[in-house]
């Protein structure tokens, strides 16, 4: 075994390695980068649709008036958005203007529907049982939920029922949550 002394060429590469590679995990938890920016300057919705739909493996889950899966995120506790900056690029809130409307169709229950400050960009996060709602970055067509049960950015994201709780089960092939 060779051993490499503190001021050969190899060991030099080695530090630089690791100090660009910690300089880029530091910056990546309070900075947000250029796509971060995009997906956060997206103007909010003037209107927005709860419902809900039927998910191969999940059931009858909470989506946006597309069909777009929704997610609660339990670190979010007392009502608080907790995914900010990089967190938000994967993980947009579900957000309405200012003076928008939140509506509900399809099972999606009114009473269970509120608002709240996203940090974020300053308009009004959609709620649902007081669980702020997000999209996931990774569902690139309605009815995709593949964020269920990850556990990213300080803890896990699920899906909800139509009474607002979540669905803590990972997806199934057979149509049901397990």
């Amino acid at each position: 075994m060779t051993r490499r002394r503190a001021g050969s060429p190899a060991f030099v590469v080695v530090l630089v390695v690791l100090g660009l590679a910690a300089s880029a995990c530091q910056g990546s938890s309070g900075a947000t980068s250029a796509r971060d920016d995009l997906l956060l300057r997206k103007p909010p919705a003037e209107r927005v649709t709860l419902q809900t739909s039927s998910v191969p493996g999940l059931g009858r889950i909470l989506t946006d008036g597309v069909g777009r899966v929704l997610y609660m995120f339990p670190p979010d506790a007392a009502s608080e958005v907790r995914c900010v900056g990089p967190c938000a690029g994967t993980w947009p809130t579900l957000t309405v203007s200012t003076s928008g409307r939140v509506t509900t169709q399809g099972g999606a229950r009114p009473g269970l529907v509120g608002t709240l400050h996203d940090p974020n960009t300053g308009a009004r996060v959609v709620t649902y049982r007081d669980n702020p709602l997000y999209v996931y970055a990774g569902d690139v067509r309605p009815g995709q939920a593949n964020g269920q049960g990850l556990f990213l950015d300080g803890g896990p994201w699920y899906v909800l029922t139509r009474s607002g709780q979540p669905v803590t089960s990972e997806v199934t092939a057979s149509g049901g949550a397990s």
